[in-house]
């Protein structure tokens, strides 16, 4: 009986001693540990906004007039119409899209802290740059949407938006902003490092940052950002004529409706570069909001006058009620049930966020602000030819004369922190309209918009104009009310 009784007791010590070590080795909460590159693969799926921010960056830009429907009135379109602070904070806001941004960027940064910790072995080097590009990306709209435009004369007291560059590991951890300067110097910094590693081994490789998705993002940084040597180095992939790398908006008007709404942002059409599945309502506000793309307006955009050979374009829009708003097909929605029996579930749309027209329209502008005018007039004369109907290789040329003529300057409209020649201020006028047409609802207008100072005037039905004036404070979005709710400073109005 004794010798049993210290057998008994002996199990129960070697049971709470085993259980105490089995405790203490266990993770103190339940994320995955990221110690294999598959696991690190898997959450730099999540590295991408699941937002979109096309809804109300394009309700914001000059894309959106009146329709005088006021059945289509909603709070949310008319407070992004008349740039207020929204109530809303669900999808398609700016509140949405902030949530999504830094949600992106955790997953970008355990990966970061994860291939670190394993000693940035060579065979995660295409995670690395992939996560480095993807919280570049998130940081770069963030600071693009909620601060004013980037001017380096002003950039070390702009507010910026906090930049993080480590996983979160406390709780409700205090934030301060960045200045704008800092918030472009960690850019710049991921952007560069990024570049090095990224590649093309996907076996869906539209969903995440393969190389070419990254220069195209480049591009767009050095724009901004005025480094026109660096944008034509991350255009090295596209000739001054990249037949089959540009969408054909001509075969895409042979296509049936359908196929014409799906095609657009399908990871399968070689212009795409980089798309995303977002949680949005856009496939069907685009259709029905009260301030958008108007049939009483489509000429403003659309007109032969916009054209620079005054012929008509290729781009043909739709509506679904009878003309009194338009929209081009460029979005579809798939409703994914959560529960079929009841009806339920979450609507998503793909956003392409990356594109070889962007990249294209980048390299001509940076060729422009190089005086490199007949590699522009003929980059921007291929552009044109596939875009115009009717267009004649021996009458449609694009020349220094037609550009001035054309797209006169005017005193004080476009006025970027640089300086320019009257010269580039016609041509740099014409690619932006190229920009404005080719990216219709899907909000760069937006970004245009802030970066060239660019004056607003939305005209209200039985009101005033309203109008966003140069320098005006609410170009830069104000931090959702949450988030300043913690100490983060708002933006000033």
């Amino acid at each position: 009986m004794k010798k049993l009784r210290l057998t008994l007791s002996l199990l129960v010590l070697i049971g709470i001693t085993t259980s105490c070590d089995d405790f203490l080795s266990e993770v103190p909460d339940n994320r995955t540990q990221l110690d294999t590159p598959q696991k690190i693969s898997e959450i730099l799926v999540n590295a991408y906004p699941q937002a979109s921010y096309m809804d109300f960056a394009e309700t914001m830009s000059d894309n959106a007039f009146d329709s005088e429907n006021l059945t289509g009135t909603t709070i949310k379109n008319s407070q992004n119409f008349n740039w207020e602070e929204l109530d809303d904070v669900q999808r398609d806001t700016p509140s949405f899209y902030w949530d999504a941004c830094y949600s992106a960027i955790a997953h970008a940064n355990q990966a970061i802290e994860a291939i670190d910790k394993l000693g940035n072995p060579a065979n995660l080097n295409a995670q690395r740059g992939e996560a480095l590009m993807a919280r570049a990306y998130s940081h770069f709209m963030l600071v693009s949407i909620f601060s004013q435009r980037y001017n380096p004369a002003t950039a070390k007291t702009d507010l910026g938006i906090p930049y993080i560059l480590e996983p979160e590991t406390v709780l409700l951890k205090k934030y301060t902003r960045n200045t704008v300067e800092e918030v472009f110097d960690n850019l710049e910094k991921d952007i560069e490092l990024g570049l090095q590693f990224v590649g093309d081994d996907y076996d869906q490789p539209k969903f995440h940052f393969n190389k070419a998705a990254a220069k195209a993002f480049a591009s767009r940084f050095y724009l901004v950002k005025g480094d026109w040597d660096k944008v034509l180095a991350n255009s090295d992939d596209l000739s001054s004529q990249p037949e089959g790398k540009l969408r054909s908006i001509a075969g895409y008007n042979l296509l049936d409706t359908t196929t014409r709404l799906n095609i657009y942002s399908q990871a399968s059409e070689n212009s795409n570069l980089l798309v995303v599945s977002t949680s949005s309502l856009y496939n069907r506000t685009i259709r029905s909001n009260r301030f958008g793309l108007t049939g009483a307006e489509r000429n403003t955009v659309f007109g032969t006058a916009t054209n620079l050979f005054n012929k008509a374009w290729l781009y043909s829009s739709f509506s679904s009620n009878g003309s009194i708003t338009i929209f081009l097909p460029k979005f579809v929605e798939y409703f994914k049930y959560t529960n079929a029996n009841a009806g339920i579930g979450l609507p998503y749309v793909t956003n392409v966020l990356l594109s070889n027209e962007e990249l294209f329209l980048n390299k001509i502008e940076a060729h422009i602000m190089k005086n490199e005018l007949n590699t522009a007039n003929a980059e921007m004369e291929y552009f044109l030819s596939t875009r115009t109907t009717g267009f004649s290789p021996t009458a449609d040329k694009v020349t220094e004369a037609r550009v001035v003529a054309k797209y006169p300057v005017i005193a004080d409209e476009f006025t970027p922190f640089y300086s320019l020649t009257p010269v580039q201020a016609s041509y740099i006028k014409a690619v932006a309209e190229l920009r404005r047409i080719e990216f219709i609802h899907e909000g760069l207008r937006w970004f245009d918009i802030k970066r060239f100072n660019l004056k607003v005037t939305h005209k209200i039905y039985n009101k005033p104009n309203n109008v966003l004036v140069k320098d005006d404070l609410r170009r830069a979005i104000q931090i959702p009310l949450y988030v300043t709710n913690t100490g983060v400073e708002k933006n000033p109005r």
